[in-house]
């Protein structure tokens, strides 16, 4: 099992399954004691309280232990993205060189990580090699699709499962069929695949949701220059069942730690093959999600004149979508960057320690009201719902000057400029 953000070590889970025991203990005795998760997901917490107190979930350091005790091993470990694009693959194979030694009996390793197409022949060759049980550890692609804010929705209730398997996979299949027994039995479609397609999986996904929300954001340009409406624009797009709405929201555009890295990632791995002209549409989609963050610094010096020595500037949002902490690829923070020498304020209901971290320079408020005190502009950058509901003629008595940019498109037009703001939106009149 995988978590939205990962360890270098991996992560083994223990559910007492009826068939091969696959997970991850915890050398504390009968009672471990439970700790928050060092990150921030929907109800997480929860379920992990109540499945370690009862035995079903543990935690271990030691490959030892997780060898002895598991028939079957799930590597989810993160691969970041090098300065070329690629994968880094470090992590991955620091993990199966690890375990590889301590495999003694039959074992199936199923990779979750998102690779480039050809890691799991590299995976399998480093395994058969250094493993005691040689050709008798066999190896999986089991790619997964969750959502930052909804993994667990998307771990419990998949809208799909992938396995991808090598020659001669029948162990494998069989093992991974009856871990997964109750979502298979579920009615969750189930594709079996070979190693190829499975890897290619994750990586194409991600590009193609990339794609879908550059598109609607190169909709936005043109809506700015011919006065049409963006979000009206994709309602009627999205009602088209070849298009869908899902996933089409025009706004600053993409981050976290999948879309972008795997967007280029993927791209990197084309050519790497020599098939660069098929990562066209890619290159173009990364593009004008960068062209997002440039727009928004442009409407904020518009909104000050242009002359934007000595005033103050709020920015709503830190984290790159709502119900998270993640700021990787934040395009808030990225905003707020190139806005740093405006005097930016940041704030966020959830992120801010992580944003403190990682770029101690800006300047950071708990609370949005105090963060908008005295401020010349307001940008409305990560869409939480608190955000929504506060009053705009509340705080309009506390800014400078009541001037708001919405980057995500979430804020009441009408509500904010029926209480004296200037308002200001991407692709919208």
């Amino acid at each position: 099992m995988r978590l939205p953000r990962r360890h270098p070590r991996g992560l083994h889970g223990r559910t007492r399954p009826r068939g091969p025991r696959h997970g991850l203990r915890h050398r504390q005795g009968p009672h471990p004691v439970h700790r928050p998760a060092p990150f921030y997901e929907r109800d997480l917490d929860d379920l992990l309280a109540q499945h370690t107190a009862s035995g079903q979930l543990r935690f271990t350091a030691s490959y030892a232990e997780a060898a002895d005790f598991a028939d079957l091993h799930f590597i989810g470990v993160d691969t970041p993205q090098q300065s070329d694009g690629s994968y880094d693959l470090t992590h991955l194979m620091d993990a199966v060189r690890q375990l590889a030694p301590l495999l003694t009996r039959p074992a199936v390793v199923a990779v979750k990580s998102t690779v480039p197409v050809g890691t799991a022949p590299r995976v399998a060759e480093l395994l058969h090699e250094l493993a005691p049980a040689g050709d008798l550890v066999e190896v999986a692609w089991n790619p997964e699709f969750l959502r930052e804010s909804f993994a667990i929705e998307d771990t419990l209730r998949p809208d799909r499962l992938v396995l991808g398997f090598g020659p001669g996979r029948s162990r494998a299949e069989t093992v991974l069929r009856e871990a997964f027994e109750g979502i298979i039995d579920a009615g969750t479609p189930t594709i079996v695949t070979d190693w190829a397609t499975a890897e290619l999986a994750k990586g194409a996904a991600n590009s193609f949701l990339a794609t879908k929300i550059s598109f609607v954001n190169a909709m936005a340009e043109v809506c700015e220059v011919s006065g049409a409406n963006v979000d009206e624009l994709a309602d009627i797009l999205g009602h088209d069942h070849r298009i869908g709405r899902r996933g089409m929201r025009p706004g600053l555009g993409f981050g976290g730690g999948c879309l972008p890295k795997d967007l280029r990632g993927f791209i990197a791995r084309v050519d790497e093959l020599d098939a660069g002209q098929a990562a066209g549409i890619l290159r173009e989609a990364d593009a004008v999600d960068a062209r997002r963050h440039e727009r928004v610094v442009t409407l904020a010096r518009q909104e000050l004149g242009g002359d934007v020595r000595g005033k103050r500037i709020t920015v709503w949002g830190a984290a790159f979508k709502p119900e998270t902490d993640d700021i990787r690829d934040s395009p808030a923070l990225a905003v707020a960057q190139a806005l740093h020498d405006l005097g930016a304020s940041v704030t966020d209901p959830k992120a801010l320690d992580n944003a403190r971290k990682l770029h101690p320079a800006l300047d950071y408020a708990d609370d949005p009201i105090a963060a908008a005190q005295d401020a010349d502009l307001l940008l409305h950058l990560t869409e939480w719902s608190a955000y929504r509901h506060i009053d705009p003629a509340r705080l309009a008595s506390r800014v400078a000057s009541p001037k708001v940019i919405d980057a995500r498109g979430t804020l009441s037009a009408d509500a904010w400029r029926g209480a004296g703001w200037i308002y200001r939106a991407l692709g919208r009149p």
